[in-house]
């Protein structure tokens, strides 16, 4: 189906604008703009009416006919050429003036019809037995009016006068399942029957002045939408049908709609539009529901001919009414070879919906054909004024990763019953995140998701999980949103959202769950060649994120979040599987990576890459390519402290890379701050547990439990164990690169010695005032706000220069690189010489590392005359020594002697200062 909109203008009257909006055609069109000035014959049609009309009269070219004579004004028409077979209908609109042109003998008329509606939508379609249908719809005084005229019939049928007749039903989901309307008017005459279970009227044509046969049928607007189906019967009883041998079928309070935006939105005038992405589906049905119905309360089942453009369906709707809720219905061809899923039982969410409605019950509480559905409401206003991102460099970035519902979830957070868990909880919580010294929170994943999978299973990538909204749907879900990260940004604080498009709820063929694009058009959104894929690493489905629909969709979904939530960056998890493609190959230039990379929008947040997911660990290292704009999570550090604070072997060239920000890595255009540095995340042990257990079944988690496994009362182990917790925070907040904080692990958080996700519990805000929690929160501060006053040599895009550092063992100078049996190593940082005139308390640092089971007297490097290290951080001493409680002040104990003894499984740092400060 294909539509055109044209005016004509006279004088006195306002021209309209002429437009094609929804001109999407398949092939090679060419349009053409052509005044009129004067009248003409039409040499194809007898019709002498004074509007003009448009007819389809050869298998290679459609062009405009017209017959028109006016007094006075000018004709605007469009001439359309294309090389095709002919098409099988067309749809125009009129724009019709009263009283502005008249025809030389009375009104205006068309067809042999009087024309008095502003607008009336006009649908032609060629018979199979050659000729031509017309149907006209209008609107007016809560009526629609349908009109039928039939022309240009063959010869063969004879006189058809009082012997042609309209055979009819009318329809709202299935063509085949007809409705009865008691408000149907039609012209004297009618008959009604049923056949085939279904019921019918015939109504006789009249022929009309023009020469053709015509009638009218009427119904009441409140019956819409629905669909008049019919076809034309002889009195010879031959039946005539469109050309493709199937009924006519107009439509009735719903238009053609348009392709474009995808998913639901809504007009200036209250009319609703709906567009759905399928290539494979040979039938769509849009499913509405009311507030209360657990069913579809209206199917309406889309034309192929009329509500689709390309591989897009969609339809309009003049009003809403009583519905609140939609989906989908898809039919299609089910071969599995060909990755048909299609299931047409299943009612299924718009992958475009914003917000998404609450699990819906079939009738009796039994299964329901729809799991999730959209609500037919459009995005709420928010006040944004006043609200700025943060735009905090990279390199000061310090990330704390938390989960929004477990952050605040337990009652001792001391949050009413309707906060705890929910976005607006984290609000409550900035003081904490501000005593840590953050400046940048990541959110594990916040995309409606399945709960029964957890938060890395989404089923939707517009909609925040409704459960993280005080009132527990997706309308509080989004405003209270916006309100967090508005007071966040206040705060200086910004939001990272982690991510995840790999993958969806909906998991693979042995065990499927078609919540929405599995039933959509599975083989454009997901990878069916799996073969070129690592098998050991994942089972689930993989997204098909390189298929252009699918990037699409993803773009869409990125900038959605960022204009509509404000947020600063994103983290994507499992990063590697987003540079597949259709057939699970990895390419080399991944067009959504770079996408995002050279996306106006997108570029000017955080991008991070996450090779990882909580159930899946990366099975080998893949190059990704980051044009010198992605950072990246870096779990070459994650692994390589943890070996050596472990006590292994041959450490100590791997771990000085780390401090030094990973240059293996990121010297490839990037710096140290594109590295994001993590000791413990989500998943896998957490600190407290990392230092407790050793007999875990995963051997990448690289843990030592100090000597005895779990739980004890063993003073000497408890006390390594305090000291290695220190040691990993140290290491993490003078490394150079970007330090991710995981929740919980401040207080001691354990959950007992397990690896899996859904083992953490809430987090536990009593335990902030535990002796542990009040002096691990107080570190992390202190280390935070010395990163923050060094940031000449620890928060930096570039990295430090050869000349700048000078590694040491026992003696200065003398590191052991060649020992693979020494787990000792010190460095001694200075500023850069521009840097040390612009920062006056720039000074060296000496930073010592000791995993060894014995102490290491060390000889610190001499300073000039007047200056002398003071000690900030030993590791070692029990608090409040264990690091100085200013890190500003000045006001520090100097070390007056050349040596130190540092203790085994410790850490220390030094500071040069004046004798005079």
């Amino acid at each position: 189906m294909y539509s055109v909109s044209y005016t004509r203008t006279m004088p006195n009257v306002s021209p309209t604008n002429i437009s094609l909006p929804n001109f999407s055609l398949r092939n090679s069109w060419h349009l053409l703009h052509a005044p009129i000035k004067r009248s003409f014959q039409d040499p194809w049609s007898t019709l002498k009416n004074s509007w003009s009309f448009i007819s389809f009269i050869s298998k290679k070219k459609a062009i405009y006919n017209y017959s028109s004579r006016y007094r006075r004004g000018q004709l605007k028409i469009f001439s359309v050429q294309r090389d095709s077979s002919e098409v099988d209908a067309y749809m125009y609109t009129f724009l019709d003036y009263e009283s502005s042109v008249k025809k030389e003998k009375g009104e205006l008329e068309t067809y042999g019809r009087s024309s008095s509606s502003l607008m009336e939508s006009v649908y032609l379609f060629h018979t199979d037995a050659g000729g031509q249908v017309k149907a006209f719809v209008n609107k007016e005084n809560m009526m629609y009016k349908v009109t039928i005229e039939v022309s240009s019939l063959p010869t063969r049928f004879g006189d058809l006068e009082h012997g042609l007749r309209l055979h009819w039903g009318l329809f709202r989901s299935d063509s085949l399942q007809w409705v009865v309307l008691d408000s149907a008017s039609t012209l004297e005459g009618t008959t009604s029957g049923t056949e085939n279970n279904k019921d019918f009227m015939e109504t006789p044509f009249q022929l009309g002045p023009a020469g053709c046969y015509a009638l009218e049928l009427a119904f009441h607007s409140s019956q819409a939408p629905l669909f008049v189906t019919f076809v034309l019967n002889t009195r010879d009883g031959i039946w005539i049908r469109n050309h493709l041998g199937k009924n006519f079928c107009v439509p009735l309070g719903a238009g053609r709609g348009n392709p474009d935006p995808l998913g639901f939105s809504l007009g200036n005038d209250e009319s609703a539009n709906f567009a759905l992405y399928s290539r494979t589906a040979e039938n769509v049905v849009l499913c509405l529901y009311d507030a209360t119905s657990t069913e579809p309360s209206l199917e309406i089942d889309l034309d192929p001919y009329i509500n689709r453009t390309g591989d897009v369906w969609h339809i309009s709707l003049e009003t809403l009414g009583e519905y609140t809720r939609y989906g989908y219905r898809c039919k299609g061809d089910i071969d599995w070879d060909k990755g048909g899923r299609f299931h047409a039982r299943r009612i299924l969410l718009d992958p475009y919906s914003k917000f998404v409605a609450p699990f819906v019950l079939g009738q009796d509480k039994s299964a329901s054909p729809a799991s999730y559905l959209g609500w037919l409401i459009e995005e709420p206003s928010f006040n944004w004024d006043g609200d700025t991102h943060p735009c905090l460099p990279l390199e000061s970035l310090v990330i704390y990763r938390l989960n929004v519902e477990l952050f605040t979830a337990d009652k001792s957070s001391g949050l009413q019953g309707d906060l705890q868990g929910t976005f607006l909880g984290l609000i409550d919580k900035i003081y904490h995140l501000k005593n840590l010294g953050v400046n940048a929170v990541m959110l594990e994943p916040i995309f409606a998701f399945d709960r029964s999978q957890g938060p890395f299973y989404p089923y939707n990538f517009f909609a925040p999980m409704d459960i993280y909204g005080p009132l527990g749907n997706g309308i509080s879900a989004s405003s209270s949103l916006k309100e967090m990260v508005k007071s966040f940004h206040e705060n200086g604080i910004e939001v990272i959202l982690e991510v995840v498009y790999t993958h969806t709820a909906e998991k693979d063929d042995s065990a499927p769950e078609t919540i929405s694009f599995r039933g959509i058009d599975n083989s454009s959104y997901y990878i069916l060649d799996k073969s070129n894929e690592d098998t050991t690493a994942d089972s689930t489905n993989k997204f098909n994120c390189n298929h252009p629909v699918a990037l699409k969709l993803i773009l869409d979904s990125l900038r959605h979040w960022v204009n509509e939530y404000h947020v600063d960056g994103f983290s994507f998890s499992n990063s590697q599987s987003l540079l597949k493609g259709p057939h699970g190959e990895n390419l080399s230039r991944p067009p959504l990576i770079e996408a995002i990379t050279f996306d106006p929008v997108l570029s000017k947040t955080k991008i991070i890459a996450d090779p990882c997911l909580p159930f899946i660990t990366p099975s080998k290292e893949i190059l990704f390519p980051h044009w010198k704009k992605w950072a990246e999570m870096n779990f070459r550090f994650h692994d390589d402290v943890r070996k050596f604070l472990r006590g292994d072997k041959d450490q100590l060239s791997n771990f000085a890379t780390r401090l030094c920000g990973s240059g293996d890595i990121f010297t490839d255009g990037r710096g140290p701050c594109f590295s994001l540095n993590f000791i413990t995340r989500n998943f896998g042990l957490s600190l407290v547990d990392l230092v407790s257990f050793s007999d875990t079944h995963e051997s990448a988690q690289l843990s030592w439990n100090c000597g005895e496994e779990g739980p004890t009362n063993n003073h000497l182990i408890l006390e390594t164990r305090l000291k290695q917790i220190r040691n990993f925070l140290f290491i993490l907040l003078v490394s150079l690169g970007v330090p991710v904080l995981n929740m919980g692990d401040e207080y001691g958080q354990t959950k007992g010695g397990s690896t899996h996700l859904n083992d953490r519990k809430p987090f536990d805000w009593d335990a902030l005032k535990t002796e542990f929690g009040v002096q691990t929160t107080r570190f992390i501060g202190f280390l935070n706000s010395f990163r923050a006053r060094r940031c000449d040599l620890l928060k930096r895009k570039s990295f430090l220069k050869i000349e700048n550092l000078d590694w040491h063992g026992r003696y200065p100078n003398q590191p052991q690189w060649e020992d693979p049996s020494s787990s000792f190593i010190a460095v001694s940082i200075k500023p850069e010489e521009n840097e040390s005139e612009q920062i006056s308390t720039s000074w060296d640092l000496y930073i010592a590392f000791n995993s060894q089971q014995s102490p290491e007297n060390v000889t610190l490097p001499q300073l000039p005359d007047g200056i002398l290290w003071h000690r900030l951080v030993d590791t070692s001493l029990p608090f409040p020594e264990t690091f100085s409680r200013e890190a500003t002040s000045m006001d520090l104990p100097p070390i007056r002697f050349t040596t130190y003894e540092i203790k085994p499984h410790s850490c220390v740092l030094f500071e040069a200062r004046s004798n005079k400060d």
